[in-house]
């Protein structure tokens, strides 16, 4: 998989100023391939630390469950977590039929490709600036075999940068999910990361809180440890869909260490509730969506 910003197609664009022959060609198989994905989810936040590759995995993992197929692409280059809370230890493989990669198999249902799955020491720092980043977000999508799927939830980092540029730029009827937390301190970021998708013109499919309220596993009582309501009430002040509400919940915890979803737990606890809610309303609000609706009549 080459990520290589000096090579000559990449120089024939910058002095030029207009795709070379070989972008042209890959951006002919990247619509090809997303014309075979339904649904794409851009799961995103202008801040770190809400909660993003949880929602991913969960949502993802819960849609999976409820038979739909599913694909998670991780563009958070530097820092990818998505295998980890998954449990994929299996890095990717070539597809020797077609020479495209295969996405690693979670389940029948659920596939990933991510950075980390690519690296021989998982420990190993990736320091790549802009163009390699937009590079390899676009193999990531063109160069990876990922057949028909319902949805494609695709995870980012923190902020407003390259990655969500590319994103946004590489798959235009993207769905965006806006990920928070009920405390300021989120909020303020996050509005900042509404206004780039109002300028960026981006579909928003609605927003999330996470980490909403503390339910106490020994009484069962709530505590409003972040607050409360906050993406509710940001959803409102920006006519957005607020798609639901996930607690902290320490089996979360628990089941991130083990790699495995707490939605596929048996045992029920609050964060599965929430979660599986969230991707019911997920699936409802996609399908409800103009650009669903558009397709239909196209």
């Amino acid at each position: 998989m080459s990520s290589c910003s000096t090579c000559p197609s990449a120089r024939n664009k910058a002095e030029t100023g207009k795709p070379s022959a070989g972008m042209a060609i890959q951006d002919e198989i990247i619509s090809s391939t997303l014309g075979r994905i339904r649904y794409k989810l851009f799961i995103m936040s202008g801040k770190g630390g809400v909660g993003k590759s949880s929602v991913t995995v969960n949502t993802a993992a819960a849609l999976a469950a409820r038979g739909y197929k599913v694909g998670i692409l991780d563009v958070d280059i530097h820092g990818p977590s998505v295998p980890n809370l998954l449990g994929l230890r299996a890095g990717i493989e070539a597809d020797e039929r077609g020479g495209l990669l295969n996405p690693a198999k979670y389940n029948d249902n659920l596939f990933v490709i991510s950075m980390d799955s690519l690296l021989k020491d998982r420990d190993t720092a990736v320091l790549w600036r802009g163009p390699k980043k937009t590079a390899a977000i676009r193999q990531f999508v063109s160069d990876v075999n990922w057949g028909d799927l319902d949805f494609l939830l695709i995870d980012s980092p923190p902020g407003t940068g390259d990655e969500h540029m590319t994103v946004l730029k590489t798959i235009p009827d993207a769905l965006c999910v806006v990920v928070t937390t009920p405390q300021e301190i989120s909020l303020a970021d996050v509005r900042k990361a509404i206004n780039f998708l109002q300028y960026a013109q981006a579909n928003v499919l609605g927003v999330v809180e996470n980490m909403s309220g503390l339910y106490c596993p020994h009484c069962g009582g709530e505590i409003s440890l972040f607050k409360k309501g906050g993406g509710r009430e940001l959803a409102e002040k920006y006519g957005l869909t607020f798609l639901g509400a996930v607690p902290l919940d320490p089996a979360t915890v628990v089941a991130a260490d083990r790699g495995v979803p707490v939605v596929m737990l048996e045992e029920d606890s609050r964060a599965k509730q929430g979660f599986l809610e969230l991707a019911d309303n997920i699936a409802a609000a996609s399908e409800n969506s103009l650009e669903a609706v558009a397709s239909t009549h196209a």
